[in-house]
C-alpha cells in the first residue's frame, strides 16, 4: 500500500513566486486527504499533481492562510459536476465558518458534511485512523494530525506452514488473513505483529509536549519552522516554532524523518535548514511540489523526491515507451 505526502504549498502566511500557502495532499491507496488549503491550493494543484477528486479535507486551524482556498476548491468540485460527498473536518466553529463562505462562493449540489473534532476523537479508515491533537496556537482551537496505520500481520513462514501441512497456495492465503488450515492456526506460522505507518501533520503551533508525545516514533513529522533562533521571543508571541524547536521536538520524539514548512520570507531556506540539522541532521525542507514517499519501515527510511527530479523520470520513462513502441502496422 502507497504512502506519500506531496506538498502543494509551504510558505507561511504570505504567498512568493516559488511557495504557495499552506496545502499537504496525503496520498495513500486510492484516498487522497487534504491538510489545509490556503489561498491558491487548487491552482497549485491544478498545475502539478492535478486537480484530483479528494475523499476528505481537514483543516488544522482558522487563520486565513489555511483555509481561504476552501470556498473556491469546493465550488471548482461543484462545477465539475462532483456527485461523491465529501468531508471536511475541523476544529469547533468549522460549521459556522463554511457555511458564512459558501454564501459567497455560492451553494454545492454534492453533500457537504462538515465535521467538528475535538482532541480525543479517533476517525477510523479503512487500515488506518485520523485523530485530532491540541496543539498551542494564538487561536483557543487548533489541531495537529496523526494519521497511522493499523498493525500489519507479522512475517508468513511458509517452510514451517509447509511442514504442518499445509498446502501452498490458497491454503497460504487463508493462513496469512488469519484462518484456521488443517488445524494450523496464524500464529503458529506468522511472525510477530508488525508496526503500520505514521504521519503527523503540526499545523501552526509553538513547542507541544502534546505534540511531542504523539509524535512519538513517527515515520515522518511535518512541523512548522516559522522562525529561526535569533527570533525565539517572536516565535513565543505568535504561537509559533523555531527550525531549531522542531528540531529538538522531532529528536525528543525519536522520529525517523522531519520535513519543516510555513516559511517565512525573512529567511533564507539554508539559515532554517543549517539551524535543524544542527539538531536533528534528518530533516528535508520540501519545496511547493515535491513529493515525501513512506514505505513500510523494514523497506527503507521515507525519501523526499523533488519534483524536477520526479519530472525527469517522467519524461525518460516516456522515452523509453515511445522508443519501443511498435511501429504502425506492428503487432505489440
Amino acid at each position: 500500500m502507497d504512502l506519500s505526502v506531496f506538498f502543494a504549498g509551504t510558505g507561511g502566511s504570505i504567498p512568493t513566486a516559488r511557495r504557495g500557502l499552506p496545502a499537504v495532499l496525503v496520498r495513500r491507496g486510492g484516498d487522497r486527504i487534504l491538510f489545509d488549503c490556503g489561498e491558491g491550493t487548487q491552482r497549485q494543484l491544478v498545475q502539478s499533481v492535478g486537480l484530483t477528486e479528494l475523499t476528505e479535507v481537514f483543516l488544522t486551524h482558522f487563520h486565513a492562510d489555511h483555509w481561504l482556498g476552501l470556498p473556491g476548491l469546493l465550488k471548482t468540485f461543484d462545477l465539475r459536476a462532483r456527485e461523491r460527498p465529501l468531508a471536511v473536518h475541523g476544529p469547533p466553529g468549522l460549521r459556522e465558518l463554511v457555511t458564512l463562505a459558501m454564501r459567497v462562493a455560492g451553494r454545492v449540489r454534492f453533500e457537504l458534511q462538515l465535521v467538528e473534532l475535538s482532541p480525543g476523537d479517533v476517525l477510523e479508515r479503512d487500515g488506518y485512523r485520523i485523530a485530532p491533537v491540541a496543539v498551542a496556537h494564538r487561536v483557543s482551537n487548533a489541531f495537529a494530525y496523526v494519521l497511522y496505520e493499523d498493525p500489519r500481520p507479522g512475517e508468513f513462514d511458509p517452510e514451517t506452514a509447509a511442514a504442518l501441512g499445509v498446502v501452498p497456495g490458497p491454503e497460504f492465503g487463508a493462513l496469512q488473513r488469519g484462518e484456521v488450515v488443517r488445524g494450523v492456526r496464524p500464529e503458529q506460522v506468522l511472525g510477530p505483529p508488525r508496526a503500520g505507518r505514521k504521519l503527523v501533520i503540526s499545523g501552526d503551533t509553538s513547542p507541544s509536549e502534546t505534540l511531542r508525545i504523539a509524535s512519538h516514533q513517527a515515520d515522518l513529522l511535518i512541523h512548522e519552522a516559522t522562525f529561526a533562533e535569533d527570533e525565539l521571543s517572536r516565535a513565543a508571541e505568535t504561537g509559533h516554532s523555531t527550525a531549531g524547536q522542531a528540531a529538538t521536538l522531532a529528536n525528543d520524539a525519536a522520529v525517523t524523518m522531519l520535513a519543516l514548512t510555513h516559511f517565512s520570507t525573512r529567511y533564507p531556506v539554508g539559515v532554517l535548514r543549517d539551524e535543524a540539522r544542527a539538531i536533528f541532521p534528518r530533516t528535508v525542507l520540501p519545496r511547493d511540489f515535491d513529493t515525501i514517499e513512506i514505505p513500510f519501515p523494514e523497506r527503507g527510511e521515507p525519501e523526499l523526491i523533488r519534483w524536477e527530479d520526479r519530472q525527469a523520470t517522467e519524461m525518460e520513462d516516456g522515452a523509453e515507451d515511445e522508443e519501443g513502441s511498435p511501429a504502425v502496422g506492428e503487432r505489440a
